[in-house]
């Protein structure tokens, strides 16, 4: 059977991956589906439970995250068990939101910890998001978010409250 890749388009803007493919079986095509809807998703730290809550600006130890797919604005409530634990909210949180298969995670700040899982996980991670859940949404739909390289708080900086 040959493989033919009839067309593949990335738009920027919504990070949507179009590709057809003419394949024997259709094993493909559910991959590429499946990293199509990883991209939709997206996880944003919020101090609520809907899309009107603010931005958390902890990655690790915020209250809820929102996960949200960008093409229906569906979204799941998951409240943050890692809140609350002595030491290492910001891995547990990581390891919350990679099994969400999300593409992306919209916050304030993340440490050292947590990035390196996301990272791992292939997870994008967009920091110095603020204002509304839907406001963050709205700006990384039109691409005004930038995506961070690394850490941009050192360990444990949500502990105690809203350390930036």
């Amino acid at each position: 059977m040959r493989n033919c890749l009839k067309s593949g388009i990335i738009e920027k803007k919504f990070e949507l991956l179009i590709i057809t493919i003419f394949i024997g079986d259709n094993l493909a095509m559910i991959n590429i589906i499946k990293v199509w809807r990883k991209i939709m998703k997206i996880c944003i730290s919020s101090t609520g439970k809907d899309l009107d809550a603010s931005v958390d600006q902890r990655f690790g130890r915020c209250q809820y995250f929102l996960i949200v797919d960008t093409g229906t604005m569906k979204f799941k409530t998951i409240s943050n068990e890692a809140t609350l634990s002595s030491g290492g909210a910001g891995i547990q949180a990581a390891q919350i939101v990679t099994k969400e298969n999300v593409g992306s995670v919209i916050t304030g700040n993340v440490g050292p910890n947590a990035f390196s899982i996301l990272q791992a996980a292939g997870v994008k991670v967009y920091t110095g998001a603020e204002g509304t859940i839907k406001e963050a949404i709205e700006n990384y739909n039109k691409g005004k978010l930038k995506e961070t390289g690394t850490a941009n708080v050192e360990s444990h900086s949500g502990i105690g409250g809203r350390k930036i």
